[in-house]
Formats: C-alpha cells, structure tokens, sequence
C-alpha cells in the first residue's frame, strides 16, 4: 500500500514533469513557429490564427510530448530527486529504515502510468491527430513529400491475378499500359491489356480504352480486341495505391498499419518493412519512460559536489546519446536481414544494462 513517502514522491514526479512539459512545449512551439512562419503568412496559403492552431498546433503539440516524453521523465527525476539528495532528505529516507528498492516503488508507479498513457498515444491518438497535422504540413509546408512508384510496376490484386502498370499519370488519374494475368494452378487463363484505363468512381471503377481480352481453356482460345472502344470495369487497383508520403506511417494507427502490412505481403509489394519496424517502434519508445526513470534517480540520489547542475548535465548527455541510438536503430531495423523488433530495442537493452548497473551502485 501507498505510504505517505509514496505520495510525497509520486507528487513531486508529477508535478516536475508537467512542468518540464510546459517549459519544453513552449520552447518546442516557439522554435517551431520561426521555422514555418514564412510558410503560415504566405499569402497563397490563405490560413488564418484559428486554422494553423486547430489543424496543426493542436495535434503538432501531442506529437512531440509522445516523441521527447521519456526525457522529460529523465531530467524531471533527476531534477527533483537531486534536489532531495542535496537538501539530504534521501539521507533521512534511508536512515528511516526504507531501502532503496523499496524507495523505486513511487517511481516506478509514476512511470509506468506516463507508458501506459504513451503506449494509447503512441498507437492510436497521436496518429489519430497526425492525420490532420501532417496533411496541413503537406499541403501548406512540405510540398514535395510526395512520393511513389509511377513506372513499371508489378503487383498482385487478387489471389490468382497480378497486375503489371507501364506507366501511371497522378495528374489526371490514368494508367498507360496495362497487362492483367489470371493465373489458376499454374496455368494462364486470361489477359487482359489495354492501352489506357482512366480512374472514374469508388470502389476501384475503371473506363478501359483500346483493349484485348483472351481467355485460355486448354487448348481453346478467346480472343476480343476492341481498338475503339471503352468500357467500364472493374479491379482491385485504387489511385491511392501509386501516391505515399515520406511521414505515410505516422498517420496510421497500428491497427491500420497491420492492414497495411497485411495488404502489402498479399500483393508481393516489398515495403512493409518500415511499417513494422513503427509498430515495434512505438511500443519501445513507450517503456523507455521506465528505464530512464530508473537511471534518473540512481544517478540523482547520491549527494555530490557539483549538486543539481551536474546531474542535469550528465543526464542531458544521456538523453542525447538515447536519442541518437534510437534514430540509428530505426534505420538499422530497416535493414531487410534485421529483425525489426530486436532493431527498434536496442538502444532499450543498452540502457537497461545501464540502468541495472547504476541501480548497484546506487544500493552501496
């Protein structure tokens, strides 16, 4: 149970870190702003104060607490629990009777209610608000984070169809050069090529022009050519299939991502890997809170010379040093021959012998 100790630390966690959270928002937003001023006051943007605050800053602010949470729980812990170790309050703590591990427990409670709330941001709301923020980002911001395969593009639309695109126009919605295979037990059925298909409505309706269908039934032969004539049809092909953006994945919440993966392998399209690598990545991110909230107080409780100011320092180093394995391990579990999920953990396993370490020598 709670004892009076647990409240007293438990509050000054929470207090500490909201306050570092304002401090760091208000920096965070300040610094933001500058950047992307000339972009909100440009004339042919047409936005106003209500627009750029509701669809960007509003979901803009959520995102980056959830990004920096676990170095708000490091410098917070390190911050007040110094602060306690300077003013020898640790001392009394510790004479009183009350071992170290059982001084973790108000941490480790405060801590693992910042990764439950990071575990629901991270999977669902952030992403959820990452819509609207990053489709303002993209229309008004960054123009060219547009990408996706427009030529020679092979995938499958169906279990036993496969679909092979020369060429796709985004401007206008058509594709130039289209070859459909059916392929049933390893034998060909039928194809269908036609020079042009032009997107029309949902679900995936087409307008074919200039088209030849042929159909295989042994030994038999269909042939249907139509040179001057269009049709509508349909197949399992959307616009949105050839249009991605750089931040695609951070818009998604991880049931979508799974759907994506999902629909990706069945297509045999190679670029899930990325999508994996941020659910694993989101989960990761989230327990980080705990580790370095455990590293945070076995480097602060120790009164040294040097007081506060030196524990911040050194644990600005180690954020910094976190923050630089972490984009290493996302690109490092790109990597097709590295599992994703023991890529994304890395820099957590490194800190968590860290933190075991710390906390030994902390006990003496």
């Amino acid at each position: 149970m709670f004892k009076k100790i647990d409240i007293y630390l438990a509050k000054k966690y929470i207090v500490t870190i909201l306050f570092t959270m304002f401090v760091f928002t208000l920096i965070s937003v300040a610094i933001d702003y500058s950047v992307k001023a000339e972009d909100f006051d440009n004339p042919e943007n047409n936005l106003t104060a209500a627009k750029i605050f509701f669809d960007y800053y509003l979901n803009w602010i959520p995102f980056i607490n959830g990004m920096l949470l676990p170095i708000y729980a490091l410098i917070s812990v390190i911050f007040f629990t110094s602060r306690l170790a300077t003013n020898s309050e640790f001392i009394a703590i510790l004479n009183a009777g009350v071992s170290f591990r059982r001084l973790m427990v108000p941490y480790l409670f405060v801590a693992g209610i910042l990764t439950i709330f990071q575990l629901l941001g991270n999977h669902y709301f952030i992403p959820k608000g990452n819509k609207t923020r990053l489709k303002f980002e993209n229309t008004y911001v960054y123009h060219h984070n547009e990408k996706g395969k427009t030529d020679n593009i092979h995938m499958f639309i169906g279990p036993e169809t496969k679909a092979y695109i020369n060429r796709y126009s985004k401007k206008n919605k058509t594709i130039h050069g289209l070859w459909i295979e059916k392929i049933v037990d390893n034998k060909l059925k039928s194809v269908l090529k036609a020079k042009t298909a032009k997107w029309i409505e949902e679900p995936n309706v087409w307008k074919i022009n200039n088209y030849q269908i042929r159909t295989f039934d042994g030994i038999n032969e269909t042939y249907i050519e139509e040179p001057k004539k269009s049709v509508d049809t349909s197949f399992a092909i959307h616009p949105n299939d050839f249009i991605k953006y750089n931040n695609e994945k951070e818009m998604m919440t991880t049931t979508e991502l799974y759907e994506s993966i999902d629909r990706s392998k069945s297509r045999g399209l190679g670029n899930y890997k990325s999508y994996e690598t941020e659910v694993y990545r989101r989960t990761a991110d989230a327990f980080t809170t705990i580790i370095l909230t455990l590293i945070g107080l076995a480097m602060a409780s120790r009164k040294v010379r040097g007081g506060i100011g030196l524990h911040l320092a050194i644990g600005m180093a180690l954020g910094s040093i976190y923050i630089f394995l972490s984009k290493f391990s996302v690109t490092f579990a790109n990597n097709p021959n590295v599992s994703s999920l023991i890529g994304v953990w890395i820099p957590n396993l490194i800190f968590i012998v860290i933190s075991i370490f710390l906390i030994y020598k902390a006990q003496k």
